[in-house]
């Protein structure tokens, strides 16, 4: 577990969890409980909004807390005379590349985070929303995050659009109650259309560095994907999981331990 000490992440983590907590009290509160409180869906709704709220919440933690893929850091320091000699350890061959800030060799795709102060395999990029850097071992749950807050925000609009579309005819509310209500809705079908449009986005970006195997910043470097030949189902699998395809959006799964404990540092420093 890790938790970086960031104030524009912690800030951003806190917005995430306070427009989250608000999207369910006002779909709770003032959508189902007050516009279907004699309908068998009202159970069922509350069930299933609260149910996408875990598992994002449940997502997003694991985003936040979880190692991304730190690689670890030398027990002596690295003499950088050798960088340019002939042995070179090999790790040309092998595309090692070495890392001044941290003064230690790292593998092929990772780099440095200067928020993070540490380098990342498989780096994507440092999120914000999730104060941590998107990584080889916290991908999958990132993307996770993202597909939950978009089944988030299209539920709440079809719930708010459902209430204007088919009022309760048995509800006695007074004018002050169906104005608050109004104007709780109309907040939350801005905030889950503006969150929605931005977190769709940012999925398919994801989608996109995950199947043609090339990360954010490989892209800014323009590499070109790692492996071009490589299945998709593979480049996926390698982010969700080597369970069954079902498995892979349940943030209660965990990654393949065996291919992500490699050690990260097999060469003599």
């Amino acid at each position: 577990m890790a938790f970086v000490k960031d104030p524009c992440g912690i800030v951003c983590v806190l917005i995430t969890y306070m427009t989250v907590l608000h999207a369910d009290y006002v779909v709770t509160h003032w959508i189902i409980l007050q516009t279907m409180p004699n309908s068998l869906w009202a159970p069922f709704h509350v069930v299933a909004f609260n149910t996408i709220v875990f598992l994002l919440a449940m997502a997003h933690l694991k985003a936040v807390l979880l190692d991304p893929g730190t690689v670890p850091l030398p027990q002596i320091r690295i003499d950088f005379s050798d960088l340019h000699s002939e042995k070179n350890y090999g790790h040309e061959r092998e595309e090692w590349t070495m890392c001044t800030r941290c003064e230690t060799y790292r593998p092929p795709r990772a780099h440095h985070c200067r928020i993070c102060k540490r380098c990342i395999r498989r780096m994507d990029h440092h999120c914000p929303w999730i104060n941590n850097c998107v990584g080889e071992r916290n991908q999958k749950y990132f993307l996770q995050f993202l597909l939950y807050v978009c089944a988030l925000a299209l539920y709440s609009i079809f719930l708010i659009v459902i209430s204007w579309v088919y009022p309760c005819e048995d509800c006695h509310t007074d004018v002050s109650q169906a104005q608050t209500r109004m104007m709780h809705s109309v907040l939350l079908l801005l905030e889950s259309v503006l969150f929605g449009l931005f977190v769709i986005a940012i999925m398919v970006d994801q989608m996109h560095a995950i199947l043609y195997d090339e990360t954010a910043v490989e892209a800014v470097q323009q590499k070109g994907p790692y492996r071009s030949h490589r299945p998709k189902m593979a480049l996926l699998a390698e982010v969700c999981g080597r369970g069954h395809p079902m498995l892979w959006m349940l943030p209660c799964t965990s990654l393949n331990r065996k291919h992500h404990d490699v050690p990260l540092l097999s060469h003599d420093v």
